[in-house]
């Protein structure tokens, strides 16, 4: 069965009941999770990231807050459930490909992530899941 689950989250309402989820199934398995938060460069959100050189420092501070309380809050759900947990926080232009590489990179035989997340320009662009779900060897658990 499976022994370490990847748990990507966003922050999304979805999410945190998908990482509950993966965190319920550690649980019952014996498993070990990674909480993952995929944050993304600034120079992938703005046309001249010279134009908005002063605010970077602010854009960075806040994603720290940000993915720091997203993966707290899974990390003290784990810990209260007696699941051995470890967080990460990548910044990639392309949040699917990080999952993907992650999922690989540290061993992980199941991700388990929401449906759908965040609105914005991921929902323009496509689905996160189902890129996950198209380019990646590791089995998805898709949590709707």
């Amino acid at each position: 069965m499976y022994q370490h689950i990847l748990l990507p989250t966003d922050g999304s309402e979805l999410s945190k009941a998908a990482m509950k989820h993966g965190i319920a199934l550690a649980k019952a398995i014996g498993a070990r999770v990674t909480a993952l938060v995929v944050s993304t460069p600034i120079s992938s959100l703005v046309i001249d990231p010279d134009i908005v050189s002063s605010a970077l420092d602010q854009y960075k501070a806040l994603v720290v807050e940000q993915t720091g309380k997203y993966l707290k809050n899974i990390e003290i759900s784990a810990s209260e459930a007696g699941v051995e947990c470890s967080a990460l926080c990548i910044e990639h232009d392309k949040p699917y490909e990080a999952i993907v590489d992650t999922a690989r990179k540290q061993g992980c035989d199941l991700v388990v992530m929401a449906s759908h997340g965040l609105r914005g320009i991921s929902a323009i662009l496509g689905s996160e899941t189902l890129k996950v779900l198209t380019h990646s060897s590791v089995p998805i658990l898709v949590y709707r």
